[in-house]
């Protein structure tokens, strides 16, 4: 089962929620918003994600991530826009980073995420997605959106398994279209 623990009592309103996450295998993750100052850590991160993750997570072939793509990462609104890091309480290694990102009446919000090649496998996308769900349902979005390539058959069945219904994209069929009614 996933949990999580907030530090210091309640969610902060301005930063998001930040705490201890443990997956269904017992694995213990720690979540935060990132901030301005993880410009670094992001773009370190970024050299352990394969390139076909990169292309699942960003729906484009790309070698690395740019400067201006770290940089939309890390400086966030906290309202509309959150992005989870999400830490190995062990090695303290960056392993996942979660992007949520909500339209303007804060309706609908889509979240993208990516794994560290090293960790996945290990519940932690799970977790962290329950997690953004979470929020992304105490900041009164009503539904959650995932985009994701095709073939990206892994994500398409953990989301399903939690939940969201698949559609085709009417525009693009490389493209399946996952939601989730919240509340």
């Amino acid at each position: 089962m996933t949990m999580l623990e907030i530090e210091d009592g309640l969610p902060d309103a301005h930063n998001g929620w930040r705490g201890r996450l443990e997956t269904r295998s017992g694995r213990d993750i720690r979540v935060r918003p990132a901030h301005e100052d993880d410009e670094a850590r992001l773009d370190a991160f970024f050299r352990h994600v394969t390139p076909e993750d990169l292309r699942f997570r960003f729906l484009s072939p790309m070698r690395q991530v740019s400067e201006d793509q770290i940089h939309a990462l890390s400086h966030v609104d906290h309202r509309r826009t959150e992005n989870f890091l999400a830490f190995d309480a062990e090695t303290h290694d960056l392993v996942a980073t979660a992007m949520l990102a909500g339209d303007d009446r804060m309706e609908t919000a889509e979240v993208a995420m990516v794994m560290h090649e090293d960790y996945k496998g290990r519940g932690i996308g799970w977790a962290l997605l329950s997690h953004v769900a979470r929020f992304a349902e105490a900041r009164g979005f009503q539904t959650l959106k995932s985009i994701e390539s095709r073939e990206h058959r892994a994500a398409i069945q953990m989301e399903r398994e939690m939940g969201f219904t698949a559609a085709s994209d009417p525009d693009d069929g490389s493209i399946v279209v996952l939601t989730k009614t919240l509340g």
